[in-house]
């Protein structure tokens, strides 16, 4: 991979008028989904006494938020974040409110708590793909999309950091429900900015409502005109990156095998964050940079890359070994996802990048689950050092579907011609 010169700064980023302010909006929302997981373990097995039952409940908050976040998704394309947003958060906030009053007194029935867990997740707003929706239509330049796409992959991953340190925070103050109670308005306040900010109404959804057709020009290479299809780079996409999931889900698991292993339990937050840090150093850095290299070659090399790092880790011989690692792994992961968002706006038809964007999300989640659930059988049925070498296998194999098909040239025609990519969809 190769470049050119210099992208435009984060700074530039900012200075885009609405950015800052929508931006802003989008995180403080998205602070609500660092939190919540953590807060509803807590909170369900202080209630309940039972570890299986938080378990289970947070089985169901996972399974609905995760699997009817592209339907979510849809819906912010066809009607639009102002119509969609606020009510979608009002019962997202509701269902959390009732969860924390659930979970505030012990003996909470677990039914309840499942049923209102599942619904919660149902309700989840799409913040972070109506996020990306939004930078692709304020931001004009190619270049610049990469770098506000690489901020917004960083600052999310500071915010998954954050949460849980926040949750620890208020069950010290106070107890595990408060944390729901935080999230919930957190997520309404968010969601509400985020709406009323003036981008969400701009031509990013045309008032509203997507188009039932793109023009002929805007449709993506490998797309059916007349339909709100998506290009074949989006499966590939779709498909790296729930690899990635699927790695970094097991990693999580092999990290504390591993540190049972040698006795040093203590280590494993160093690890994540190793993780998380060279995660937040690569994102940044990928962003700096306008790279010569198609986004799908882009994404094959750091997929490959990743790979190669995570079938090498579980041979370390000391702890600090495996911390050094995961701070190399760490720094192929923003710019991977990164990358596959760029894909996904690439690829999808004008009406649908919300949609495309979410697949993308819910992928990578998916994948996450399985992997962890896969590494817990695998650890104690095989040495630790192969578990981390499968564990590495999904996103190795990616590497090569990202490859494969035909690469966008009605992109790289509408760019050398400077047709305006971003025009207001249908216009």
């Amino acid at each position: 991979m190769s470049s050119s010169v210099a992208a435009p700064s984060y700074a530039a980023v900012l200075r885009i008028p609405h950015a800052c302010r929508t931006f802003g909006a989008a995180l403080l929302g998205r602070l609500s989904y660092g939190m919540v997981s953590l807060s509803l373990i807590l909170a369900v097995a202080e209630a309940t006494a039972s570890y299986a039952v938080a378990g289970g409940v947070m089985a169901v908050f996972g399974l609905t938020s995760v699997f009817l976040a592209p339907a979510r998704a849809g819906l912010v394309d066809r009607h639009g974040p102002r119509r969609v947003l606020p009510p979608m958060a009002a019962a997202y906030a509701v269902l959390l409110s009732g969860l924390a009053l659930a979970t505030a007194w012990s003996g909470a029935s677990p039914v309840l708590l499942g049923a209102l867990a599942g619904a919660a997740g149902a309700s989840a707003p799409p913040l972070g793909p109506v996020m990306r929706r939004l930078w692709s239509a304020l931001v004009s330049d190619r270049g610049m999309l990469q770098r506000a796409y690489s901020l917004d992959g960083v600052a999310e991953e500071l915010l998954f950091v954050t949460g849980p340190l926040l949750v620890g925070v208020l069950v010290g103050l106070a107890a595990p429900w408060a944390g729901l109670a935080v999230s919930a308005a957190l997520v309404w306040a968010g969601s509400l900015m985020l709406a009323a900010s003036p981008a969400a109404g701009g031509p990013a959804y045309r008032g509203g409502t997507a188009p039932a057709a793109a023009p002929a020009g805007d449709v993506p290479q490998g797309a059916t005109p007349g339909r709100q299809g998506v290009a074949p780079g989006l499966g590939q996409a779709i498909a790296v990156t729930a690899a990635l999931g699927t790695s970094l889900g097991a990693l999580d698991l092999l990290v504390i095998a591993f540190a049972d292993e040698r006795h040093a339990s203590n280590v494993v937050p160093w690890v994540l964050a190793a993780l998380s840090a060279g995660s937040a150093v690569g994102g940044l850095v990928h962003g700096t940079v306008r790279w010569r290299a198609s986004s799908r070659c882009r994404l094959s090399s750091l997929a490959l890359a990743l790979g190669l790092v995570l079938s090498v880790t579980g041979l370390s011989p000391h702890p600090y070994v495996l911390i050094a690692w995961m701070a190399l792994g760490g720094v192929f992961v923003a710019p991977a996802i990164t990358t596959a968002y760029l894909i996904a706006d690439e690829c999808a038809a004008p009406g649908a990048r919300t949609t495309a964007g979410a697949w993308v999300n819910t992928a990578f989640n998916a994948g996450s689950t399985g992997g962890t659930a896969a590494a817990g059988l695998l650890v104690g049925r095989m040495p630790l050092a192969v578990c981390f070498a499968v564990a590495a296998a999904p996103v190795v194999l990616s590497a090569a579907t990202a490859l494969t098909g035909r690469p966008d040239r009605g992109w790289r025609r509408r760019s050398r011609s400077g047709s305006a990519r971003r025009r207001a969809p249908g216009g």
